[in-house]
């Protein structure tokens, strides 16, 4: 039997299996389906400091190799949060990743001290935030506000901070490097890929709020592209997500790099993707004969 566990941020994981914010809700429409202890770790919904109706419809479109979402972050607030959805969470032996987003390094702050005396094992910063303080330029987009965000969230946490990058710049090494000294724990990327589809009848664009982020098969071989960059660029530990639907793509992204590897939009289409992806990725390390799923970590070996 392969070893599976792995560390990420300090945090050990069961599996190197983690469903990531936006495509698993809380948990209780898949917990329906799979016992939620079967997973890594569960990073929940985007949340923020006050409730959030998100987006006008339609904010989700199909895409050829995956979709287009513009849900705007819909979601019941960090109170609601804590009081109704985690202690639910923490009925499963699964580790509780938390992703936040604000538009101020101080709605960070506030957050990260909430769900830090909360006990959740770990909080995921969005950085694709708007910072209104700079005239609505993505915390994502630029190092310097990169790190402004990273400084106040471990300031204001007692659980370790993982950030979660942005692909839409021109050199995610630069940003990672930013949120590293910082004092970021971990890493994770890649959020979504801005994208756009238009209807050729009516001449409108699909979704309501014109364009929106790509996920699914189609953006894979970016995730490993910058998965890999990073990894090169970083000491820290990286989560790594975008594209992942079978064992295979998980293993490319641990092979670039990853210490672990969320699967998201395949779960859309396939309820126990998380589950199927652990197994398939369990098996292929069997096959090469690894005593221990980590050893697939920065494994690859470039030309």
């Amino acid at each position: 039997m392969i070893d599976s566990k792995v560390t990420l941020a300090g945090v050990e994981l069961k599996n190197p299996i983690v469903v990531p914010s936006g495509t698993f809700g809380f948990g209780r429409e898949y917990g329906q389906f799979f016992d939620l202890s079967e997973l890594g770790a569960i990073c929940v919904k985007g949340l923020t400091p006050q409730p959030r109706e998100g987006n006008p419809s339609p904010r989700i479109a199909e895409t050829p190799m995956g979709i287009l979402n513009s849900v705007g972050l819909q979601n019941p607030g960090v109170d609601a949060f804590i009081a109704g959805e985690l202690p639910e969470l923490r009925k499963h032996d699964v580790k509780i990743i938390a992703n936040i987003s604000g538009n101020t390094p101080e709605e960070y702050g506030g957050m990260c001290e909430k769900l830090s005396a909360a006990g959740v094992d770990m909080i995921e910063v969005n950085i694709s935030c708007p910072n209104v303080k700079a005239g609505g330029l993505a915390y994502g987009t630029r190092p310097e506000l990169a790190a402004e965000v990273t400084e106040i969230a471990k300031k204001n946490s007692t659980v370790p901070v993982m950030v979660k990058l942005s692909p839409n710049v021109t050199d995610i090494t630069e940003i990672a490097r930013a949120v590293e000294e910082a004092g970021a724990d971990a890493i994770s990327l890649i959020n979504t890929i801005r994208g756009m589809r238009i209807d050729v009848n009516t001449r409108r664009p699909i979704l309501k709020m014109n364009t929106g982020g790509l996920s699914g098969p189609a953006v894979l071989p970016v995730a490993v592209r910058m998965v890999w960059e990073t990894a090169n660029a970083v000491k820290i530990p990286i989560l790594g997500m975008g594209g992942v639907s079978k064992g295979t793509d998980a293993a490319e992204l641990m092979l670039a790099g990853a210490a672990a590897v969320a699967v998201g939009t395949a779960s859309f289409a396939d309820v126990y993707a998380p589950v199927r992806v652990r197994d398939e990725l369990f098996a292929l390390a069997e096959r090469q004969g690894l005593a221990h799923i980590s050893a697939l970590t920065g494994a690859a070996q470039p030309w």
